[in-house]
């Protein structure tokens, strides 16, 4: 298969479920799980004489989207009228934006193993959500839970700029990111809670015109996305060399085996009757609502990720592992605020924190300590007083059941305070030399890898006190001048 020739030519469509309390139109319950059809009301259901009111937080939670993405936020939106015909969908239409987008232009910036690309945005605009048919609940016939019905939702168009699986995976790991940071919704894909369609194509390298795309819907991961875009591309591409011709149509998904299927043919255009809602007014956006929203803005990712990389002269890769959740950017923002030592901030957030979160099952938002006591393990430290281990492996954990005790008062209480007295550190040196005799004659014949069998020892036999810093030092000059 000759895939060097051909390049794919990839959009993403990406449904946001917002994380508003009430429903996009009406005060109907928008809360995830509840038992099917109990979250309804006339107005989900569109009956005659019901009036559609707009949440308001769902316009909020729109523009601090637009800010994030550095979109042109429209000053004046219209609602439109989306007509289709389907069991889920109560009132026949959805009530959506058409000619005015609360959002236009933008970009999502991603990083790749080729680097760095920002992929353009088309629009970003409010509308709500269909209900669920399940197919697979009954033998005879298919269930509709309208719950979801009217649930407000950002959809999200990126411009046709993605070029491989690799790139829509990482774009849509910054947008779950985005939406996460923002608090405007929970990201979670197995859900439903964000949602994405693929519209895929080939063309021969160098080709100015598009393909003809191939739309791949139902895939619950982001790792399911890249899956599907990966073997449709193949798909494609064997379809075109064989003489075939890519049919537009729209396709599902299969998990279990990788692959793509014909959910229906697709026409040039589809006919959804777009007209003016008529039941809701425009909605003006001014300058000082913006100025408003973008005043209580979270710090984001990418503004935290260039602090770490620049300020606190992270690696790109710590950065990156720090800002891949919110909380924990923040807790250690914090950390950093307190301590200069923001290496070995990044490193217990990175280990034990981590690791204890893992350990538990547990979010950040649930860590027991405060910045400041980890500011201070970490000072205590870096002041010689204990050793890594003893922080990490001994205070730490006494540190996790009892928060508001003092790290220092610990180790005095515990005799780990280390040594640096050097007569002391000389005597611990002195047995630790005697018991290896051998291992001395050896290391004064050239084996100097042996130091650190002598370090261990006297680690040993100070049970950890031994300032290592101090001790090595001084075992060094006490080796090269034994008899």
């Amino acid at each position: 298969m000759e895939s060097s020739k051909y390049e794919a030519v990839i959009g993403l469509e990406v449904h946001i479920q917002l994380l508003t309390k009430s429903k996009a139109y009406s005060a109907d319950s928008a809360t995830y799980g509840a038992h099917p059809n109990t979250q309804i009301s006339v107005i989900t259901l569109g009956h005659p004489g019901t009036l559609p009111r707009l949440n308001k937080q769902s316009v909020e939670f729109a523009v601090k989207l637009g800010l994030a993405c550095s979109c042109n936020i429209t000053r004046e939106n219209q609602f439109a009228r989306k007509n289709y015909f389907y069991a889920d969908l109560p009132k026949g239409y959805q009530i959506t934006q058409d000619k005015t987008p609360i959002c236009t232009g933008g970009r999502i910036r991603i990083k790749t193993s080729e680097g760095q690309k920002d992929i353009g945005l088309t629009r970003i605009h409010l509308e709500e959500d269909a209900g669920k048919s399940m197919h697979d609940q009954d033998p005879y016939d298919s269930l509709v839970d309208l719950n979801r019905a009217g649930v407000p939702l950002l959809e999200m168009v990126s411009e046709p700029e993605i070029r491989s699986a690799e790139e829509a995976g990482a774009y849509l790991t910054e947008v779950r990111k985005l939406v996460r940071y923002l608090d405007i919704c929970d990201g979670n894909l197995e859900e439903g809670s964000m949602r994405c369609d693929a519209n895929v194509s080939v063309r021969l390298r160098g080709a100015s015109a598009f393909g003809t795309k191939v739309e791949v819907k139902n895939m619950n991961s982001i790792r399911n996305v890249q899956r599907a875009i990966e073997h449709e591309i193949e798909r494609q591409i064997k379809l075109i060399e064989s003489g075939g011709v890519v049919d537009q149509e729209t396709r599902s998904f299969e998990a279990a085996t990788g692959t793509t299927f014909t959910l229906r043919s697709k026409e040039q255009a589809n006919d959804y009757r777009y007209f003016p809602e008529p039941d809701l007014c425009p909605v003006i956006v001014d300058e000082s609502y913006i100025s408003a929203v973008r005043a209580a803005m979270p710090p984001l990712p990418e503004a935290l990720h260039n602090r770490f990389t620049g300020e606190y002269k992270l690696s790109e890769y710590d950065a990156a592992i720090l800002t891949e959740n919110k909380q924990i950017a923040l807790y250690f923002d914090t950390v950093c605020s307190i301590t200069s030592n923001y290496k070995a901030a990044a490193n217990w957030m990175n280990g034990p924190v981590k690791s204890w979160l893992n350990e538990n099952g547990l979010e950040m938002e649930q860590f027991p300590l405060s910045p400041v006591v980890l500011a201070s393990l970490i000072l205590l430290i870096d002041s010689g007083k204990v050793s890594h281990t003893i922080a990490s492996q001994r205070i730490f954990p006494i540190l996790i059941n009892n928060p508001e005790a003092n790290p220092e008062q610990i180790a005095s209480e515990n005799n780990w305070i280390q040594a640096s007295d050097e007569s002391e550190l000389k005597a611990w040196i002195e047995e630790a030399i005697a018991k290896y005799p051998a291992k001395v004659a050896e290391y004064k014949s050239g084996k100097t890898g042996l130091l650190g069998l002598f370090m261990g020892e006297v680690m040993k036999i100070s049970k950890g006190k031994a300032d290592p810093k101090s001790a090595n030092q001084i075992l060094k000059e006490t080796l090269d001048n034994h008899a």
